[in-house]
């Protein structure tokens, strides 16, 4: 089955701090709401470069939603992905962050790769335990400094390793 690259936005693609020379200030409305996002347009081809290698397919995991095709997929060249639907907020029975059953529901039982900087030892559980996942690699970003080369190097990792990898 070919694995899956989920993405988060705020925090990932978007870090909290004040971002490095390499991002770019991007005014983005979404209905009502006007927000402020900092990109680094060099993620897109990164991501892309790791799905290619790898043979795993980007999705987008993220509060976002469709508007992460139209404001944030298209300023850091990434193409229309996938959106895993996320409804409504419901706190987590287990302490699992609210995306994470979403996150269950979609995946089903494909090997996935999961960026975010809410994801922890509560997600990890739920996932294993109570959907029976196994082939996932959750990565924590810091979201003061977003996605990193040690992040998506941890990924291509785990992916290669597991048996995932296209080129493996």
């Amino acid at each position: 089955m070919r694995p899956l690259l989920l993405l988060d936005v705020d925090g990932v693609l978007n870090p909290f701090s004040r971002p490095s020379p390499d991002f770019r200030r991007y005014v983005c409305t979404v209905g009502e709401e006007t927000y402020t996002v900092h990109l680094n347009p060099r993620h897109g081809t990164r991501l892309l470069e790791l799905a290619l290698v790898t043979g795993a397919e980007l999705v987008w995991a993220t509060t976002w939603e469709q508007h992460a095709n139209q404001w944030i997929g298209p300023r850091i060249g990434l193409p229309e992905l996938p959106v895993i639907p996320m409804g409504p907020d419901q706190s987590g029975m287990y302490g699992e962050m609210f995306k994470t059953p979403h996150v269950a529901a979609y995946v089903e039982r494909r090997p996935f790769v999961w960026f975010d900087d809410q994801v922890w030892l509560e997600d990890e559980e739920y996932l294993r335990g109570t959907q029976g996942l196994d082939d996932f690699l959750l990565i924590h970003v810091d979201p003061r400094e977003g996605l990193t080369s040690r992040h998506l190097a941890q990924a291509h990792e785990w992916l290669t390793l597991s048996g995932f990898s296209r080129g493996s």
